[in-house]
């Protein structure tokens, strides 16, 4: 029977969808809404979270190669319980809040767990659930739905930081924040555990054909030798490096929230809350248009709008007398960024690539394509760490900008070649 035909039960992208945002919870998403509470937390700077990104990015770059490939051996229940489970084990370590050399290691733990276990594992599952017909669909669904998933845990975590902040968040102490910010990471460490569990049980379901070869090697070096020979291939590494360093870049809204707009801890994480619920709305209505379409149309136009609204930033004309322009500003980019990062993985089908080598697949792409979790964080501390923290800030998005302009050449060269009969 053909695999990617077979009709898939409806809960299990739902179930792909918590698993799929909730592993990215304690490495990412955190930090991300909570930025000013977490340096300070830690004692650190936004430099030195970039390096703590490097870890991870570094020991991820290794399981992408070897992750894909497992991905293609074992089912996707067995690989991405296992990794919710052990990435929550780190969320209760990250509670204790180590010095800066363990927090280090902490990351490069994590991207063992997220990424050698999870995430070729997570994208085969998907693509397996959304058939040929609806590949779009399903990344839109995914994607959108993590978003929502992501707007959750901030919704949550806020509601649990101000829960545990007795006075006014302006005249409340560090111990005191500390204290509060604690219980969001033991919060969050046990939601992912039991999504592991659940994870465990359910995903089951999903139903893939039988790859186990007993004279298959796990490492096929041969299969990366002729994925590589496609171009579409060699082009999608490009894209997503490029649509993940902007996904990368949304760390920078609440500090623009921060220190241009001049919003406190709690508004400023509201905002980077706030834009995690327009990621659902996106994810359905650009995965529907990608299927009545091509994905690699809308990649184009996401790109375009990312870059235009990075250069908006850039240039300085807005700040804290232009909060319209603001919101609206921070809406087309988020439109950007989130569209790009919802179709570059349902490109594969677009790409002609077997349903037996997804893994491998991923996990090839993924190689260079996510390298931003190496380079990206020191990239953009560097730069906003600039004594004129708005002069960084303005930085910051020129570097932005000029990845998305190489991601829209990248995407459009996708959609000529993509056209053209690919065999492997």
């Amino acid at each position: 029977m053909n695999n990617t035909e077979t009709k898939q039960p409806l809960y299990i992208i739902i179930l792909l969808i918590l698993a799929g945002e909730s592993v990215f919870i304690l490495p990412f998403v955190l930090q991300r809404i909570f930025r000013p509470t977490f340096l300070e937390s830690f004692a650190i700077n936004n430099e030195n979270l970039g390096y703590c990104f490097s870890f991870y990015g570094i020991i991820a770059l290794f399981s992408y190669v070897f992750g894909g490939p497992l991905a293609d051996r074992f089912h996707p229940k067995n690989l991405m319980s296992i990794a919710l489970i052990l990435t929550a084990l780190g969320g209760f370590y990250l509670a204790t809040f180590p010095a800066y050399t363990e927090l280090k290691v902490l990351y490069g733990y994590w991207g063992f767990t997220t990424i050698f276990l999870f995430w070729a594992a997570m994208i085969k599952a998907t693509r397996l659930w959304g058939g040929k017909k609806k590949q779009g669909i399903a990344f839109g669904f995914l994607d959108g739905g993590r978003g929502l998933v992501a707007a959750a845990f901030g919704s949550l975590g806020v509601f649990v930081f101000a829960l545990f902040i007795d006075v006014d968040i302006s005249e409340s102490t560090l111990p005191e924040r500390q204290n509060a910010f604690k219980q969001v990471i033991l919060t969050s460490s046990v939601i992912v555990g039991i999504i592991g569990v659940l994870v465990f049980i359910f995903l089951k379901a999903l139903k893939i054909e039988d790859n186990s070869d007993t004279n298959q090697h796990f490492f096929d070096l041969s299969a990366f030798k002729l994925l590589l020979k496609v171009p579409s291939i060699r082009l999608l590494m490009l894209i997503i490096l490029c649509a993940y360093t902007g996904y990368k870049g949304t760390d920078l809204f609440t500090l623009y929230a921060t220190d241009v707009m001049k919003y406190d801890a709690i508004r400023s994480a509201g905002v980077g809350t706030s834009l995690l619920y327009i990621r659902p709305v996106i994810g359905v209505v650009i995965g529907f248009l990608a299927d009545k379409t091509r994905a690699s149309l809308w990649l184009i136009i996401g790109f375009t709008l990312t870059t235009i609204s990075s250069l908006v930033f850039a240039l300085g004309i807005i700040n804290d007398s232009t909060i319209a322009l603001f919101v609206i500003n921070i809406l087309l980019i988020a439109i950007g960024i989130y569209s790009c990062r919802v179709l570059y993985f349902a490109t594969l089908e677009e790409a002609k690539i077997p349903i037996v080598l997804t893994g491998t697949a991923v996990g090839l792409v993924s190689i260079v394509g996510y390298t931003p979790d190496i380079f990206s964080g020191p990239l953009f501390g560097i730069l906003v760490d600039n004594p004129d923290k708005v002069a960084g800030l303005q930085n910051a998005f020129w570097a932005l900008g000029l990845f998305s302009v190489i991601g829209l050449m990248a995407s459009i060269l996708f959609f000529k070649y993509s056209k053209k009969k690919e065999i492997l």
